[in-house]
């Protein structure tokens, strides 16, 4: 396991192929659940400089919040509610380019600009999901999109 990140500048595409083998390194051989999803969204915001990058994980029908790194957050989401509870809702993963226009938005934090929500999957169900806020508009793409799921496929759930 490594404790090391190293990060980098250049396109986006460039910072997110440098690291996800440092998240596999950081994952290599760690069973913690929690832990990992520390070290994930540390990463993320070491690299990436977001507003607030995070887990909420599937409690008794409701995400609770997990591990992250940014603003205090909402505790509890219900299904269907905000854009992580529709992510859920609908197990797919949502860009919001501007979180004042999407119906229902959730303003856990007054700064968020844009939204990414990409849900987490063990044995067919939805069992939580990554949160990336930014204070720009429009900061999320299909290069997010794709590095984010598959950083979220290698924690081992």
């Amino acid at each position: 396991m490594s404790e090391d990140l190293t990060i980098i500048s250049g396109t986006k595409e460039d910072q997110y192929r440098s690291l996800i083998p440092q998240i596999k390194g950081l994952l290599e051989g760690e069973p913690d659940l929690i832990a990992n999803l520390a070290n994930v969204v540390a990463a993320l915001k070491e690299q990436f400089n977001w507003l607030w990058v995070g887990f909420y994980l599937v409690k008794e029908n409701e995400l609770v919040l997990a591990p992250f790194q940014g603003p205090v957050a909402c505790t509890r989401i219900k299904k269907g509610r905000g854009v992580c509870g529709t992510s859920w809702a609908k197990a797919e993963t949502l860009i919001v380019p501007d979180v004042e226009k999407f119906p229902g938005h959730i303003a856990c934090s007054s700064l968020s600009r844009s939204e990414i929500v990409i849900p987490l999957w063990k044995n067919n169900n939805v069992i939580g999901v990554l949160d990336v806020d930014s204070e720009a508009f429009n900061h999320f793409d299909e290069t997010d999109k794709k590095y984010l799921e598959e950083i979220v496929q290698l924690i081992p759930f």
